[in-house]
């Protein structure tokens, strides 16, 4: 056993030394990962949550979808806030018709929209009658089985005078909604659901419309309840032609759906509640 007393100087040396720049270096890397996650919402992917009926029967209230921002180049409004100084679009190509894309409305360039291109610009299209006459030729659809969506609380059944909304029962019991079902083709070859609910006057026969360029027509799948380019752009309301610098991105998959019936300080009540079958769904 030695009895020489330890050199105070090696003794210090083997203590550990203390972290220098510590909260220097956790402030870059939250900073790296801030900037990583404004890339990656900004060029690449970003999410979105359907909050209305318009787009039935393709998408549901509670549905959440990936949005995809290559396709189509990228605009001011690819970034947020707009803060990007790009004038139009850069990279990319044009929209397809039957696309299913999310946009600014230009009715205040800030709230987010989505809807099916049905008209490129330079088309001439009018509705008759509740079908698309594009370029002179009526778009082809065909009634198809009822579209039914089991009654929760995103999903609600709201029949009203006129329209052909029926509130019945599945075979298990539970309530279900029943809405008449049409399937469109586009010239593309481009073929969806969309739902007529019945005859409504300015939706269903409207005036003759000439697609500006640099714009888009776009329509909701729900054509009796979709505020749409066959309306004036207005505040929270219709959207009118929307320019090609709004379109946000292209739809890309469904990567979670819940039917609203679940409470958040319940736990137990969250697996019920997904729509798991939906997850997945590409467009």
């Amino acid at each position: 056993m030695s009895d020489t007393a330890p050199n105070p100087s090696e003794a210090q040396s083997t203590m550990p030394k203390k972290s220098k720049g510590g909260f220097a270096e956790n402030l870059r890397f939250l900073a790296t990962l801030l900037v990583l996650a404004v890339l990656l919402r900004s060029l690449i992917v970003a999410p979105f949550n359907i909050p209305s009926e318009s787009m039935l029967p393709r998408l549901l209230v509670g549905d959440y979808l990936f949005v995809a921002k290559w396709p189509y180049g990228y605009s001011r409004y690819s970034f947020p806030f707009g803060i990007a100084p790009i004038d139009g679009r850069i990279m990319g190509s044009a929209p397809a018709r039957g696309d299913v894309v999310v946009f600014k409305t230009p009715a205040d360039n800030s709230t987010d929209y989505i809807k099916r291109i049905i008209g490129l610009p330079g088309d001439i299209i009018q509705i008759k009658g509740g079908q698309i006459v594009l370029n002179g030729t009526p778009v082809p659809r065909v009634r198809v089985a009822d579209f039914i969506d089991p009654i929760t609380p995103n999903s609600p059944c709201r029949p009203e005078p006129g329209l052909n909304i029926v509130e019945d029962s599945a075979p298990d019991g539970s309530p279900q909604c029943r809405y008449p079902r049409y399937r469109e083709t586009l010239p593309n070859g481009r073929s969806y659901d969309v739902l007529d609910l019945g005859p409504l006057p300015f939706a269903d026969d409207t005036a003759t419309y000439v697609v500006p360029q640099g714009h888009y027509f776009l329509m909701g799948d729900n054509r009796d309840r979709s505020a749409d380019s066959r309306y004036p752009a207005q505040l929270n309301g219709a959207i009118g032609m929307v320019p090609e610098e709004n379109i946000v991105g292209r739809a890309l998959v469904v990567f979670f759906s819940t039917d609203g019936h679940a409470e958040w300080i319940k736990p137990w009540t969250w697996p019920g509640a997904v729509r798991w079958p939906r997850i997945g769904g590409g467009f």
